[in-house]
């Protein structure tokens, strides 16, 4: 069973930079293509970044576009997600999702299209 546990959550001012991982267990992580969502209290999961199976293909969210970085390193089956010049809008807890291989036509930015989630890590950006 695929398990996914993200981490490196927390605290950080405004404009500050904060890397949250992603590690995944119980099955081929090269074969999974991964996504990373938000969601902060009173709204609902929205969309941030997606990385191809390869790490050669990536899409970001409008509100991210140029300061979040995904990437991923599939010798040690984790996914990243680098965030520079944070802003308090930013706070939400962060969850990484691995797409259901089975799709084949996809966006990479709807939930349903990830198949297994991990448990979340709090981003909190204070002014």
């Amino acid at each position: 069973q695929v398990q996914l546990v993200e981490s490196g959550g927390g605290l950080v001012q405004a404009g500050g930079s904060l890397r949250i991982s992603c590690t995944f267990s119980g099955g081929p992580f090269s074969s999974y293509a991964m996504g990373w969502f938000r969601q902060a209290p009173g709204k609902e999961r929205e969309f941030v970044a997606f990385i191809g199976w390869s790490g050669s293909r990536s899409i970001y969210a409008d509100s991210v576009k140029g300061r979040f970085t995904v990437s991923r390193d599939n010798a040690k089956n984790t996914v990243y997600l680098q965030m520079n010049s944070l802003k308090p809008e930013d706070t939400a807890v962060y969850y990484c999702a691995a797409k259901d291989p089975n799709l084949e036509h996809y966006s990479g930015r709807a939930p349903y299209e990830f198949a297994y989630w991990g448990q979340g890590t709090q981003v909190t950006v204070s002014l």
